[in-house]
This record gives C-alpha cells, sequence and structure tokens, in this order.
C-alpha cells in the first residue's frame, strides 16, 4: 500500500469488527495514517470463514507492518463487562482511546420473517444487541477516556437500511435507526468535551461476507447513480474524513456512503 500523510501519529484507534471486511479496512486504513490501533473482534480468526486474504499471519501483524503499535483483542461486545475490560487494556497497553470506529454488527438473522408484521422477537432482541447495543456500550466505554484528554472521535455505523423502509430485515432497519439516534444523541452531550460523534450509513459494499451472504449483489449496480457496488475503501476513507482534521466541524451527522443508492434493493 502506498503510504499517507501520517496526520494521527501519537493517537490509539479501536476498530470493532475488525478480523474482516469493513472493519479490516478501516483498522489498516487508519494505521496508514499512522495511528496505533486495537483490533477487535468477536472471533480474531474471522478473515478465515470467508477466505478473505491477508498479507500476513494477523490484521494486526498487517498493522505492525506499517510501523504503528497494534494489539488484538477477541472480544463479546454485547457484554458490557468486556467492553470494559478491551477499553481499560488499551489505555494500559497504548495509552488511550483517541478514536473509536465501531464497525461491529450486521444482517446475520435469516430474510424468512423478518417483516414488520412477523419479525420474531429472538430476532430481533439478538440484531439489536449486536448493532445497537455493542455501538452503545463500546461508546460509554471510551467516552470517559476521551472527555479526560479532551479529544475524541467516534464513527458509528448504520446503514441505508436505518434511512429508508424495507419489506424484510426490519429488525436489522430498526437497530441501525438505533444508531443513528443513538449518534446524534452522543453527539450533543459530547460536543462540549472535544469528542465528535458521526455515523456512515452504507449502502451495498463488496465484503467478503456480504458477498457469500448475498451473492448477485452487482445485479443491483443500474439502480445506483454510481453505477458499481461499493468497495470497503470507499468506506474508509470516509472514516478517514470523520477521524482527522478534515472534519473538524462536523459531528451528529449521518453520512451515505451509497453511491447515491436510489433503491436500497433487499
Amino acid at each position: 500500500m502506498e503510504p499517507l500523510e501520517p496526520k494521527l501519529k501519537g493517537r490509539v484507534a479501536l476498530v470493532t469488527g475488525a478480523a474482516r471486511g469493513l472493519g479490516r479496512s478501516h483498522v489498516l486504513r487508519l494505521a496508514r495514517l499512522g495511528a496505533d490501533v486495537v483490533v477487535c473482534d468477536i472471533d480474531l480468526q474471522g478473515w478465515r470463514e470467508f477466505d478473505e486474504a491477508l498479507t500476513a499471519p494477523s490484521v494486526a501483524d498487517e498493522c505492525r507492518a506499517m510501523g504503528v503499535r497494534a494489539i488484538e483483542v477477541e472480544a463479546d461486545l454485547t457484554d458490557r463487562a468486556q467492553v470494559d475490560a478491551m477499553v481499560e487494556r488499551t489505555v494500559a497497553e497504548l495509552g488511550s482511546v483517541d478514536i473509536l470506529v465501531n464497525n461491529a454488527g450486521g444482517m446475520l438473522r435469516p430474510a424468512e420473517h423478518s417483516s414488520a408484521a412477523e419479525m420474531s422477537e429472538d430476532d430481533l432482541r439478538y440484531i439489536l444487541d449486536i448493532n445497537l447495543m455493542t455501538t452503545i456500550h463500546c461508546c460509554q466505554a471510551a467516552v470517559p477516556t476521551m472527555r479526560e484528554r479532551g479529544w475524541g472521535r467516534i464513527v458509528n455505523t448504520s446503514s441505508q437500511a436505518g434511512v429508508r423502509g424495507s419489506p424484510s430485515f426490519v429488525n436489522y432497519g430498526l437497530a441501525k435507526a438505533g444508531v443513528i439516534h443513538y449518534t446524534r444523541c452522543l453527539a450533543v452531550q459530547a460536543g462540549p468535551w472535544g469528542i465528535h460523534v458521526n455515523a456512515l450509513a452504507p449502502a451495498l459494499i463488496h465484503t467478503s461476507r456480504a458477498d457469500a451472504q448475498f451473492p448477485g449483489r452487482d445485479d443491483f449496480a443500474g439502480n445506483i447513480p454510481l453505477r458499481r457496488v461499493g468497495v470497503p475503501e470507499d468506506v474508509s476513507k470516509v472514516v478517514e474524513f470523520l477521524v482527522t482534521d478534515l472534519s473538524d466541524y462536523v459531528t451528529g451527522q449521518v453520512i451515505g456512503v451509497c453511491g447515491g443508492v436510489l433503491t436500497f434493493p433487499i
């Protein structure tokens, strides 16, 4: 990878769901920008499940190859105690948590019976837990150390599914809509403490897991004004914008990274 200006040298970035896909792309981008990083995932070998090719034995090793410090944390972020332990370890080993990218989550329940009138309570609670509650847990654990330092950048991950109505995966859309509202509320509270809080709302993005779950995604390119499905780096570039000085007067925003999508085909 070509080097980037080390705008984040001296900062510590914690990225959840970072063992593959979008999270891996984000953590590699932040490392290229000079940040020391924490690679967090419920399964640090998750890249193996969908045959995602790494350039080193682990994602953390990929980051270390760029000359930054990197630690790995395997944690279930629906458990607040594990989240607190992760943040405590990060501060103890790297000194702070300056940047938090909440990427963990996903549409991990089947489409059947996921409509508004039929979704099951079990599916709804699970999807809320892994998408919304993980975001809240991580923000609440990281904000105190950011507030103490008077500087912080939080990027939460919503989705176009949280913005638009959809006939299916309503549980996922509810969780991602919750992320948007939580983002705005936290931005209002944390702004006076020097903490910026924003959210991403991607649409169709090529990742190893998404392509395995939903093959034929390129068939929807005709509904996208830019006429292509996105790639992880498209989203990571917006993360860069939100955690560097490029966005010094931006907080409480939800940025669509969707190619101008007009129809969310779920």
